[in-house]
């Protein structure tokens, strides 16, 4: 799963893809069907990418991409507004070790909200690149040689300035 570039914003409902960077803040696009576009101002919004997100969990956290990859086994996930027990189970099943007094109902909700909108996106099915080298590999690629930079031409002492013209006399009649 490669949700690189995937964020969730503060205060906007749904998902949203990161086009660009510019000064101020992201240019990003809604992953729904109207892509809509919206410029996000780093000092006002709050912006969470997605493979970043944890959730809290009895020892360590839980990250968000491990929850979403097991949501995918599950036959039935249910909508966003099912009730909060069959959320609470289906929570118990792909995250066991979730912390059940810090995750509330509210966090679930937009957990599954989010599955739904990615499900059936190409980069929810697509592998990260997360490729090791291995020695071998590294021996077959030819080494770069190093590019000669060009010697600076010789400096040569500047030739003697021409003598500034003289100034004509202006005769008197």
């Amino acid at each position: 799963m490669n949700l690189r570039g995937i964020v969730a914003v503060s205060g906007k409902s749904g998902l949203w893809k990161a086009l660009a960077q510019n000064k101020t803040g992201f240019i990003l696009e809604s992953l729904d069907a109207q892509k809509t576009k919206l410029v996000a101002n780093l000092s006002t919004a709050k912006i969470a990418a997605l493979d970043e997100i944890t959730i809290f969990g009895d020892g360590e956290d839980i990250k968000l991409i491990d929850v979403l990859e097991r949501m995918k086994s599950v036959k039935n996930v249910p909508e966003a507004k099912a009730d909060s027990k069959h959320l609470r189970e289906l929570f118990r099943e792909v995250a066991p070790d979730h912390d059940e007094e810090k995750v509330y109902a509210s966090d679930m909700k937009k957990i599954v909200s989010w599955y739904h909108i990615i499900k059936d996106m190409p980069l929810f099915s697509e592998v990260e690149s997360t490729e090791v080298i291995s020695e071998e590999s590294v021996a077959e690629i030819e080494p770069v040689k190093p590019v000669k930079e060009p010697k600076p031409a010789k400096a040569t002492e500047p030739a003697e300035e021409p003598a500034a013209p003289k100034k004509a006399k202006a005769k008197k009649k």
